[in-house]
């Protein structure tokens, strides 16, 4: 750990007193737009396009969720980003005995095509923008998206989003998982196939470091399994026959945006050179938008503390503007009393008019990649490089990322991160203001978001009136349809949505699945 003349960055790397030209590597910089992306994947950046507003909203009800959608967009938010339920993002129905005491609470509860077209009225779908956070069931949310967008007279090709659909960091982080990896993997690109053919402007996939970092692991760590679980998901879509300048395009990625501003603008510039490297020279892709790296931040929740909460509004200020400078195409951030509950109206207002300043107010959007050229910007981000480089070829030599997950692999090294550095913050090596320095004795007290809990009895209610009023028949016929589909090679999203579109509930048809292909179970792994 650090010491007065020996500084580290929360990730390790020693940061010398003073950097010259002689820190940074040879070679010059291209220029935005240019490969390997390292100053961003536009020419003109947020001066030809700014980056999308997206704050992440979701809990209790359809009603409930759709009333704050409209909040943010009424205060200026560019973008929708969707919060499920536990039990949604696990495939459980809310009238399910395991989804007990979970119903509405990190996210909204969606069971059915019902709770979707109630989630999303009056939202203008050829307008907006939608993130999806589900993975496991990515499939199945997907396709209510668009089957209520139909409703709305939205045709498949104006609909412009992402969905995460990353489920290979549910298995080293995250721990939202259903099945195991090799038939999630074939969800995965059935969605890629399906989205090429119907929804072209779609971003398929979000190839997530952010719960990787949440986790435990460090920036290095973030780059190197993100980008490894991206070259897995990669090889899954040739192997089924898709071309690398076609999936390669709506391809999308997340990262966290943590504390020390310079490690992270250093680690986005990265991030983005070493994915145009891995497109061009593993998967022979030549198209510019296959190989630039788009992504989306947010940033830290496991930075936000519960002492002394408003603290929080600092840091997410911090590391937003790492993300901007760093070249972020989406963001979200964090509200301040994230650590203690889901946000209330006024912490999300507090959150996105952070953006907004930064936006409008600190010269954000002038320039593109406004660090390049800072000698210690510039050393840290071949620092990481050369870090996250070393990382990816292990999880090669082990034989891919989910031969790496498998064997578990990327839980210990995230594993062993998390403790190092849960360590130097007990010890008090590791500063955190508020908790471990500076702190009060007084707690702070802030207004919490409550949850009624009155709801999940009413969402209980309503599964069971869409089961009654459906027809059933139909509904037995498209779960045949279903397993059919998944005991053959055939796209599985056809079927999916036939039984969406039914009535069949996301448990059911998750109910289904989980008869044929089992269930991962961590502890065996």
């Amino acid at each position: 750990m650090a010491t007065a003349d020996r500084r580290l960055t929360d990730s390790g790397i020693e940061v010398k007193p003073v950097y010259t030209a002689d820190d940074v590597p040879p070679g010059e910089l291209e220029l935005p737009g240019e490969f390997p992306f390292t100053r961003g994947p536009y020419e003109t950046m947020y001066r030809g396009k700014p980056w999308t507003i997206r704050q992440y909203a979701g809990f209790g009800s359809a009603e409930e969720t759709n009333a704050r959608f409209r909040y943010l967009l009424d205060r200026g938010q560019t973008g929708l980003s969707v919060a499920f339920d536990l039990p949604t993002q696990l495939g459980y129905d809310s009238d399910d005995p395991l989804a007990a005491g979970e119903v509405g609470r990190t996210g909204v509860a969606i069971d059915s095509l019902a709770d979707m077209k109630i989630l999303l009225e009056g939202v203008p779908l050829d307008e907006v923008s939608t993130s999806m956070t589900i993975n496991a069931p990515a499939a199945l949310l997907l396709l209510l998206y668009e089957l209520v967008a139909e409703g709305q007279g939205v045709p498949g090709d104006k609909l412009r989003g992402t969905v995460q659909n990353d489920v290979l960091k549910e298995y080293v982080a995250r721990g939202n998982y259903i099945f195991p990896p090799r038939p999630s993997m074939r969800l995965a690109t059935d969605l890629f196939a399906y989205c090429a053919e119907r929804l072209p402007e779609w971003n398929t996939i979000s190839i997530s470091g952010y719960h990787i970092r949440e986790a435990g692991a460090s920036a290095a760590q973030e780059l190197a399994f993100t980008l490894s679980n991206g070259i897995a998901y990669c090889e899954a879509a040739i192997a089924a026959g898709l071309s690398p300048d076609a999936f390669g395009e709506r391809l999308s990625f997340f990262f966290n945006a943590h504390n020390h501003f310079f490690q992270e603008v250093a680690k986005f510039r990265a991030a983005r050179r070493l994915w145009a490297e891995i497109m061009r020279d593993r998967f022979g892709a030549t198209n510019p938008r296959a190989l630039a790296l788009r992504f989306h931040a947010q940033t830290g929740g496991s930075t936000l503390t519960a002492q002394q909460p408003e603290n929080n509004v600092v840091r997410v200020a911090i590391q937003a503007l790492s993300a901007v400078s760093g070249g972020a195409q989406s963001l979200h951030t964090n509200s301040f009393d994230e650590a203690l509950a889901l946000p209330t109206e006024h912490a999300a207002t507090i959150a996105l008019r952070t953006q907004q300043i930064l936006a409008t107010e600190a010269g954000a959007t002038d320039t593109a990649d406004p660090l390049a050229g800072s000698y210690f910007v510039e050393a840290l981000t071949a620092e990481l490089e050369e870090r996250a480089r070393e990382l990816i070829a292990r999880v090669d030599e082990l034989g891919g990322a989910v031969a790496a997950i498998e064997r578990g692999f990327v839980q210990a090294e995230i594993e062993a991160s998390a403790f190092r550095h849960q360590t130097e913050v007990e010890s008090g090596q590791r500063v955190i203001v508020g908790v471990n320095r500076y702190t009060e004795h007084e707690e702070q007290r802030v207004e919490l978001l409550h949850v009624d809990p009155e709801f999940e009895r009413r969402q209980r209610d309503h599964v069971t009136t869409v089961r009654a009023e459906r027809d059933s028949a139909r509904c037995e016929q498209a779960l045949a349809d279903v397993l059919r589909a998944a005991e053959g090679g055939s796209n599985l999203l056809p079927s999916l949505r036939e039984a969406l579109q039914a009535h069949c509930t996301v448990g059911e048809i998750c109910g289904e699945l989980r008869e044929l292909w089992g269930t991962y179970d961590a502890r065996h792994a």
